[in-house]
């Protein structure tokens, strides 16, 4: 017989929020030069119910005005340190002393998601580090995929949307990612499959452009190889890189023929 469990009702104020694409402010691709790691932050505002990302790129949220301009906009998986939050932290806190591990699990999860998207398995993981038993962590993540508060699919969207536009990352660097977070194969196939051939191309010849200036002086082969890894790390194929660095030399006038004819 399952052992039924009383919900707060301040525990589900609606779903989950959804990651918004870099801003040019924040350090990402639009607008920005390159940063060569992949571990830059990106913003977490929410979206509307039709899963169109909220708020302009500008810093303006939607019916707000600007604020703490000059200050980094919180990223995508960064606890939230805005005021509004102290009030649900607060109960959530209490909630983790307490003796029922139902209620605990209910106070860490809804902890980990204020102003946060999660997976279920990170919150899954996060539970099993508290010792909350297997049978009590199964329930409330169930509970909280039914109202909502995880959604998986949603999250992987997102998190496809924010990365591509927000750091250039391609269809193979995206979904890495997302295995490491615990979604299912078939949810990520879903959410890459948002983004095409044509679009990874673009993508590549936009960020191929905004950095070769900095390669500029340094001779043929050495642009060739800082330019081609730049797009390996973010995970596109080597053939579409070798075509997008090649045929951007051969605008500034360099001789690519020793590249051959690579496709990709």
């Amino acid at each position: 017989m399952t052992r039924r469990t009383d919900w707060p009702e301040h525990a589900y104020s609606g779903p989950p929020h959804r990651p918004e694409p870099a801003s040019a402010g924040d350090g990402g691709f639009a607008g920005h030069g390159d940063d060569e790691s992949e571990g830059g932050s990106h913003p977490a505002e929410g979206v509307s119910g039709s899963g169109r990302l909220r708020g302009d790129r500008t810093g303006h949220g939607e019916g707000g005005s600007r604020r703490g301009r000059g200050r980094r906009r919180r990223g995508f998986g960064e606890p939230s340190a805005e005021d509004g939050d102290a009030f649900s932290s607060s109960r959530a806190e209490k909630g983790e002393s307490s003796g029922d591990p139902a209620e605990r699990a209910r106070a860490i999860c809804l902890r980990l998601l204020t102003g946060t998207p999660r997976t279920r398995k990170q919150l899954a993981d996060a539970l099993r580090k508290r010792e909350i038993p297997d049978e009590v962590a199964e329930e409330v993540l169930s509970r909280f995929e039914e109202v909502g508060l995880i959604n998986d699919s949603a999250f992987a969207d997102a998190w496809v949307e924010s990365r591509h536009h927000g750091r250039g990352l391609a269809r193979r660097a995206l979904a890495q990612e997302l295995r490491t977070k615990g979604v299912d194969s078939t949810l990520i196939d879903e959410a890459v499959a948002q983004l095409d051939s044509e679009q990874e191309e673009s993508t590549a010849r936009e960020l191929v452009a905004r950095k070769l200036r900095s390669t500029r002086g340094l001779d043929r082969d050495k642009r060739l190889r800082r330019l081609a890894s730049m797009l390996a790390r973010k995970g596109y194929p080597e053939g579409m890189a070798l075509r997008v660095v090649r045929q951007a030399l051969e605008e500034e006038g360099e001789d690519t023929e020793f590249l051959g004819d690579e496709g990709g």
